[in-house]
């Protein structure tokens, strides 16, 4: 109990507690000076009344799809490649793909509004190179907006997952593919038959991270468009952060707060129990 009483004390103070509080002030109006007034269930109707929030969470699902695909595929190939391949470069490989997690949002979300950009981006650089009479405005239009956005969000933290997955294939044992090798087995059907089932857990707790980090998103939006075009790639902690800290409306910002956590909660949950019952 003694070793453990830190840890649960900071979790008490920084996580526990804030979320008690954000739910009972999401039954309240509050502009976080004054007492409050008792609402109810009043916030939560108008949240659910609110067209934008139902956009929002489209957003937000778009946002998790997104990561889930590109994090996790391109992390497992990455993680896969480097493991097959023998070389010095390794441990310089394994440091570039993580090097984007540790720079800022603000720096990461600058350069690609640099590539992004439809007079002298990257990518329509690209297309009118190729001879394709074909220019996009990445972050304006309201159908590419939101994923432009959330491929940079993706791109940025890939190497979590990156490294989460090259670490749990680094310590599958040996002998299993050797003994694959030995009976014929390529190297496609060892890791179908292999490494894929051994990395159940690692999926779980990756796809967990992906997920509830796709509903909490905001800094690359909020970097990048500022929830636009329209409400386009607006997301649901943007609305809590327009809310709270734009138009003082602490209780209703609760409210969404304890929708995200709810969402989040949800979300492991079922993760959970549909590996638990794969397992049985």
């Amino acid at each position: 109990m003694v070793f453990i009483l830190p840890a649960l004390l900071t979790f008490t103070v920084l996580i526990f507690y804030p979320v008690v509080q954000s739910f009972i002030k999401s039954f309240y109006s509050w502009d976080g000076l004054t007492a409050g007034k008792w609402l109810g269930f009043n916030n939560y109707v108008k949240l659910f009344q609110n067209d934008t929030f139902f956009l929002a969470n489209k957003n937000s699902l778009i946002f998790a799809i997104v990561l889930v695909v590109y994090q996790m595929g391109i992390g497992l190939l990455l993680a896969l490649l480097l493991i097959s391949v023998k070389s010095k470069l390794n441990g310089f490989y394994r440091f570039t793909y993580f090097l984007p997690v540790v720079v800022s949002a603000t720096v990461i979300c600058q350069m690609w509004l640099s590539l992004y950009n439809y007079d002298y981006g990257l990518f329509n650089q690209i297309f009118e190179a190729l001879g394709w009479e074909y220019r996009q405005d990445w972050l304006t239009d309201k159908e590419t907006a939101i994923y432009a956005v959330s491929f940079v969000n993706a791109w940025q933290f890939m190497g979590i997952q990156f490294i989460m997955l090259y670490t749990a294939i680094s310590g599958i044992s040996k002998d299993l593919y050797e003994a694959a090798r030995i009976d014929g087995a390529t190297i496609v059907k060892m890791h179908w038959k292999i490494t894929i089932p051994l990395l159940k857990d690692t999926f779980r707790f990756c796809l967990i991270l992906a997920i509830t980090g796709g509903l909490k998103a905001f800094d690359t939006m909020y970097i990048m468009t500022g929830g636009g075009p329209g409400d386009y790639t607006m997301s649901l902690t943007y609305v809590l952060y327009k809310s709270a800290f734009i138009s003082n409306k602490f209780g209703y910002g609760s409210a969404i707060a304890t929708v995200i956590v709810l969402e989040c909660l949800a979300c492991t949950l079922i993760l959970n129990r549909f590996f638990r019952t794969k397992e049985n």
